[in-house]
């Protein structure tokens, strides 16, 4: 389950990332990611500058970019377009490039994800604080039998880099360019994966910062890969099913009801 992995200081010129944990190889996986992109797609994330260590801690510096997080409201059509285009530069960093750099995996990849929700939809959580719990129950039940008995997308494989992370505070917007912030989780995927997951995240959907179809254009998604995208939404809303339930962080910080929510957006994907 997802826990606070860092944290940031700043200086003008300078983001200094403190991780707090790191069993998963997250400061390597940024700090790969960060360079692999600053010689493929420069401009498009923070340039890495030094690796440190606070107090055994690693530390990944790197350059301060201009702008403003996202805010939790709908995006303009220029943003929508100016972060399918950030999207796409990322996409189209080369392959090669990618393998060269050592870089794997991205967290909860394609290759796992469905076997990780599953585990955590173990029927084994107690639902009794939820306000809602049959419907809770219902939904996971429902999510595990999908889990169980779905097709598996039509694989295109892991053809490229993602972010794995677009909670809309990772994304820099200066007026009229998008920026990503925060790889530590990033590595190999295939761009429907990413949309599905980006458009299912949490923090996007329930402020609808996201539009599902305009950001697929944006990023010039083929039809075989909208249709992917559409086949991975359930798995992604499953997964934020999981991170919503009783003794998990996702339960604590946000507010009563959040989990009936999102049992009741699962279900709709699901019919």
């Amino acid at each position: 389950m997802q826990t606070q992995t860092h944290d940031l200081t700043f200086t003008d010129t300078e983001v200094r990332k403190r991780f707090v944990s790191w069993d998963d190889g997250e400061p390597d996986r940024e700090w790969a990611c960060l360079t692999v992109l600053a010689e493929h797609a420069p401009g498009l994330a923070p340039r890495p500058i030094r690796r440190e260590t606070l107090d055994g801690h690693p530390v990944v510096v790197m350059e301060r970019l201009a702008g403003e997080p996202l805010g939790n409201r709908p995006l303009s059509p220029a943003q929508t377009a100016a972060l399918g285009t950030a999207l796409r530069r990322m996409y189209d960093v080369p392959l090669t490039a990618l393998h060269a750099a050592g870089i794997a995996e991205r967290r909860y990849g394609p290759s796992t994800q469905a076997a990780t929700v599953a585990g955590w939809l173990d029927g084994s959580a107690d639902l009794s604080e939820c306000q809602d719990p049959a419907l809770v129950a219902a939904a996971v039940r429902a999510a595990h039998r999908w889990l169980a008995s779905r097709e598996p997308a039509p694989e295109q494989g892991l053809t490229a880099l993602g972010i794995a992370d677009l909670n809309p505070a990772n994304v820099i917007w200066d007026g009229s360019t998008c920026r990503l912030v925060d790889f530590e989780d990033g590595g190999l995927t295939d761009p429907a994966f990413e949309l599905a997951d980006h458009v299912e995240h949490l923090a996007g959907r329930l402020a609808s910062v996201y539009d599902a179809t305009a950001l697929a254009d944006a990023v010039g998604l083929t039809a075989a890969q909208r249709d992917r995208m559409r086949a991975y939404r359930p798995l992604w809303a499953a997964f934020w099913l999981a991170m919503l339930l009783p003794g998990n962080g996702g339960f604590r910080r946000n507010p009563s009801g959040t989990t009936e929510a999102q049992a009741i957006h699962l279900l709709a994907l699901l019919s």
